[in-house]
């Protein structure tokens, strides 16, 4: 059957596209069945058709507790088998996260748990880090605490800034969210006791995506 995947967008939306790529590539068996965004004007939104598309300025609402219940009501009623943060900024409170708890996903640009929130291109650069990179991990109430699905790496080369760094990487995120999104969408990804079970086998460290695209099974523990 196919996977019913909703989108948290806060942005322009390049890895939601990502997405509807592989889906019209035949490489993602899934539909994205609405895109959300706690800000009204993101380029994101424009992406999708207007009945798939669901806003809500949240500086409208009393607290992060009323948007959140707002949104989740409105990705309730989509029913999707899994909730994906492509560039979502705001923080999803504890509620948010165990109402649909084992089914969120993140990407994140660093090899978490290294630089979790912003600014991650240039604190892997200030710490003379040799290689960057980012994770999709499950979504938990910590900050970019989940566990780590799989990670991409890149090299940091001799003159790099935080501008040059970020777009070097961007493609290669794009990659990391499609695989990782097909692993989902083919059911054979799930989380138990905080850890990722992969075809019903714990994941002891993250999956790495190699030269070609795939995953590497051999980080199976």
């Amino acid at each position: 059957m196919t996977s019913r995947i909703a989108v948290l967008v806060s942005g322009r939306g390049s890895n939601l596209q990502a997405l509807l790529d592989a889906i019209a590539g035949g490489r993602l068996d899934a539909e994205i069945v609405g895109v959300f965004s706690d800000r009204p004007d993101a380029a994101a939104l424009q992406r999708v058709a207007e009945p798939q598309r669901w806003s809500a300025d949240a500086r409208g609402f009393p607290d992060r507790n009323a948007f959140d219940a707002a949104l989740g009501d409105a990705l309730a009623a989509c029913a999707p088998d899994w909730i994906f943060c492509a560039g979502y900024m705001r923080i999803l409170g504890e509620a948010f996260v165990r109402r649909f708890e084992g089914r969120v996903l993140n990407v994140h640009p660093s090899l978490l748990p290294r630089y979790k929130g912003l600014h991650t291109h240039a604190r892997a650069l200030r710490a003379g880090d040799a290689e960057h990179g980012a994770s999709v991990h499950f979504v938990v109430p910590e900050l970019d605490s989940g566990a780590v699905i799989a990670q991409v790496r890149i090299p940091v080369l001799p003159g790099d800034t935080a501008d040059t760094l970020a777009e070097r990487l961007l493609p290669q995120e794009h990659r990391l969210v499609t695989e990782v999104m097909a692993l989902a969408a083919s059911g054979r990804l799930a989380e138990r006791d905080g850890q990722v079970q992969l075809d019903g086998q714990t994941l002891f460290k993250p999956l790495l995506l190699d030269s070609t695209g795939v995953l590497d099974p051999g980080s199976r523990g």
